[in-house]
Parts: C-alpha cells; structure tokens; sequence
C-alpha cells in the first residue's frame, strides 16, 4: 500500500495520533517497505544471497583450517556467521532511513496526517522482518550442509527471539546514524567500520582461548561474544543462562543510550 492512499486518522482533542492509529500506520509503513523488495529485487540480494555466500565462505574456506573439516567447523561457527549477518542487516536500516531523507522521502510524509514516528518504526519493523527471513535462510542451509540444532525447537526459537531483541536494540544505532550521515556511502563506510572489528574480536568464528592474552580480555566483554556464545548454547543445548543475560543487558544498555539520542535527531531531521 502506498503512504499516499492513508486516510485522516481519529484524532485526540490535542491534535495527536491515537495509539491504535499510530499502530495501523505503523504496520502500513512497515509493508510498504516489505513490498519494495519487488520492485527492487537488489534488496533480496541482501536479505538472501548474501547470508548464503557468508555460510559458504566461512564454512568452505575457513573450516579446514580451523576445525580440520568444514562440517565440524559449520558446528561451531554457523551462530557466529548469523549473528555478524544480523549486525550487517542494521547497516541496511541506517541507509534506507538517509536516502529517504536526502530524496525528499520524509517531506512528502510529513504532510500527511499521520504519527510521525510511523515512518521509522515502520521501517524498523519491515527490516526486523528481513532480518527473521536471513536468519531461517541462514539456519536451513546450515542444516543441508550438517548443522544440527541439539537444543531443540524452544532453543532454536528461544535463539531467534534473543537475536530480534538485540537486532532492534542496534538499530537505533543505525537510525542515529542515518539520520547524521551526509550520504548512503557514508552510512556504509562507518557502519562496516563499526562492526568488522567488533565481530572478528569476538568468539563468533574462534575459540577465544586461541587468541593473545591482551586480546581475549577485551573478547570476554564484547557484546558480539555473549550474543555469540548465547545463541550457540540455544540451539545446540547447554548452560546459556549466563551470555543470555548478558546479551539482554548490552540489548537494553543500547537501546536507552541509542534511542533518545536516534528520536531527538530524527525529530530534528524528519
């Protein structure tokens, strides 16, 4: 559906957006970013060819090296590799949020009579979507290749939900960004700045015994390495309590710092 074709919501006697209306618009703006893909087929490219090349690459180029086979490394690394494609996907909200921007988009619906928030959650939402698509794409070729989920259904979808949560907490981080950046490039040369380093020094795809001293003090503490650890101990079975909760801490300390700091600056912007 079209941002043009939405009609003048229910309104309070201050003028604001009802929450119920502020909801259905929400959802309006979300699925005209989901319906996009079709007319632009470059952004399925993103959501799935490239999470299938970072589970062929890692597992096929690196497995041998590091776990002697590429099934028995695919055990170790598959949470790892869905987990650095999930904090690549944010880039994805911070770029679309600035070319909207810099196009004008923004504008033309802020004529409209509508929430003003419905645009950003809207286009959160539509990427939270894409982000559950990667991860099961993710998931189903690592189960062709020989991955096996030992934790079970409850792990398995216990593990999607942890990654959603931090995944929405991070994009406010990208919405902050978007809406700073001069340009998409910009948008892309930071963000990728941003999470190359903060993913390889983590345990994602090594064991962190394996590496220096100096460095693995900093691994143990990377939010990257209790995300990691957590959503492995998911799907494959055993104790997780500990990087669970420490996940959900990084989520929620991102969130309150990122968010105010992402609101004021799109109110200021859009």
């Amino acid at each position: 559906m079209s941002a043009t074709t939405l009609t003048a919501p229910p309104v309070t006697s201050r003028g604001h957006v009802r929450p119920g209306a502020a909801l259905r618009q929400t959802a309006t703006m979300a699925w005209r970013s989901l319906v996009a893909v079709k007319h632009n087929p470059l952004e399925l490219v993103d959501c799935s060819i490239t999470p299938i090349m970072f589970v062929f690459l890692f597992t096929y180029v690196l497995g041998g090296q590091m776990a002697g086979t590429p099934q028995e490394y695919l055990k170790y690394a598959l949470p790892g590799i869905i987990v650095q494609n999930t904090l690549f996907m944010t880039i994805y909200t911070a770029m679309a949020l600035n070319t909207d921007l810099t196009k004008g988009v923004f504008d033309r619906l802020r004529s409209l009579p509508i929430a003003r928030s419905a645009p950003l959650f809207g286009r959160i939402t539509a990427d939270l979507a894409k982000h559950v698509w990667a991860m099961l794409l993710m998931i189903a070729l690592g189960l062709a290749l020989g991955f096996r989920i030992t934790g079970g259904f409850g792990g398995l979808l216990a593990g999607l939900v942890l990654l959603v949560l931090f995944a929405a907490a991070v994009s406010w981080c990208a919405v902050l960004i978007g809406m700073l950046a001069g340009d998409a490039e910009k948008v892309q040369a930071f963000g990728f700045t941003l999470i190359f380093p903060i993913t390889f020094t983590s345990s994602a795809f090594a064991q962190v015994d394996t590496m220096p001293g100096w460095l693995q003090a900093w691994v143990e503490v990377n939010p990257v390495t209790h995300l990691s650890d957590a959503f492995r101990g998911l799907l494959l079975g055993g104790e997780v309590a500990g990087p669970v909760l420490w996940s959900l801490a990084w989520a929620a300390g991102i969130a309150l710092v990122f968010a105010p700091l992402a609101m004021r600056a799109y109110r200021a912007k859009a």
